[in-house]
């Protein structure tokens, strides 16, 4: 539960040891829209292991009071992609699936898009 935008080196290090010592070869990770390209392209260069699918997802609109969030439908999605993907690391936004290395944030249109 931290804000995307405040996490540094050591916290992605421990993601990505938590993904490697992991028993599973399907998870997902919840994050920040801030800084998840930059997440997802750390792991995808740096996971060892390569027989997992690891998709990041989260919400363009932070949960909080009545507010409608995209998170729910992000996360359902998400779970809804895992068994069709191969092996290796995507983020999981705005109804697509997009590789790790191929994803960037467009800020100004609010959404996720390949590169």
């Amino acid at each position: 539960m931290k804000d995307s935008r405040d996490l540094n080196a050591q916290d992605i290090k421990l993601v990505l040891e938590a993904a490697e010592n992991s028993p599973h070869t399907k998870i997902i990770i919840t994050h920040g829209t801030y800084t998840m390209p930059d997440t997802a392209k750390y792991l995808k260069q740096n996971l060892k292991r390569k027989d997992q699918t690891i998709i990041l997802t989260g919400s363009m609109i932070p949960l909080g009071g009545f507010t409608m969030s995209d998170g729910g439908f992000n996360l359902g999605y998400a779970v809804a992609q895992m068994e069709h993907l191969q092996a290796g690391v995507y983020v999981c936004m705005n109804g697509e699936v997009l590789e790790a290395d191929k994803v960037k944030k467009d800020v100004k249109e609010g959404r996720f898009v390949g590169e």
